[in-house]
């Protein structure tokens, strides 16, 4: 019987990514203080202050702060990084200059609630790796048929959800480029993981964040399912992009292939 490999371990990279997810935590309240200040306006710190603190970011900041430091490696993680913030931008640009959602701050968009992607981004490879782990791998078909209904049903309902918003071009490009991305799987197995885990994970940032009233999607749904989802997409989205840059990087000699070290027990 095979026991867990070590999925979670510590290393010289898991320093660095906690280091710098904290300054970037710090610098965000720092620069955008008021915001910060107006939230811890609303405890009452000379009475039960613990009734007035929001528990679930509080759990969902350290969630994601434990698995960013499961097995860092800041060779790949540098580019998940890179990927996952010019993406979320561009994510972010296209919903609020569409009015698909909008901040409470009223900016389109807050460049605040970028970097919320590259940590999540990164928190979902993690929590891939451990369904990866679990899940059986034998039957390639399974995950065939599953990424075909998970993926279809899907983009059915992205279709829904963001036509009142088909006379922008951004929506076009956003349809077009979800389109492309679904009809050329590279590996079922793996694209539907990541699909999960960030569905996971996007339902309580998504929870937090609409409850809250932090952003309000144009339904006022709390959450909207294809929000939902839709973190899972822009997971998929993310890996595949990174995929082609490495490609890309290791044909014109940026970057050198990386072997594959064998799995040890535990």
């Amino acid at each position: 019987m095979h026991r867990m490999p070590p999925l979670i371990r510590w290393t010289k990279s898991s320093t660095i990514l906690l280091s710098g997810f904290f300054l970037v935590i710090f610098l965000i309240i720092y620069i955008w203080w008021p915001l910060a200040e107006e939230y811890l306006a609303y405890v009452d710190w000379r009475g039960s202050w613990w009734l007035y603190m929001d528990w679930l970011l509080i759990g969902i900041f350290l969630f994601m702060s434990v698995t960013i430091v499961a097995r860092a490696d800041l060779r790949s993680d540098g580019l998940t990084v890179l990927v996952a913030t010019v993406g979320g931008l561009v994510i972010e640009a296209w919903g609020t200059q569409t009015n698909l959602w909008r901040y409470y701050t009223a900016e389109r968009p807050p460049l605040w609630i970028v970097p919320a992607w590259p940590i999540a981004t990164l928190s979902i490879d993690r929590i891939t790796r451990v369904l990866g782990f679990i899940l059986p791998k034998e039957n390639r078909r399974i995950y065939q048929i599953l990424y075909w209904l998970t993926f279809t049903l899907f983009f059915a309902l992205m279709l829904i959800f963001v036509a009142p918003t088909f006379d922008k071009s951004y929506t076009i490009l956003a349809v077009l480029f979800c389109a492309l991305l679904i009809l050329t799987p590279t590996d079922y197995r793996q694209t539907f993981l990541i699909f999960v885990a960030g569905t996971g994970l996007g339902y309580f940032l998504e929870f937090w964040g609409t409850t809250r009233e932090c952003w309000t999607y144009y339904t006022n749904q709390t959450p909207p399912l294809f929000a939902v989802l839709a973190h899972g997409l822009a997971a998929v989205a993310f890996w595949r992009t990174g995929l082609v840059l490495k490609m890309l990087g290791t044909r014109f000699g940026l970057f050198r292939p990386q072997p594959v070290p064998a799995e040890k027990e535990a």
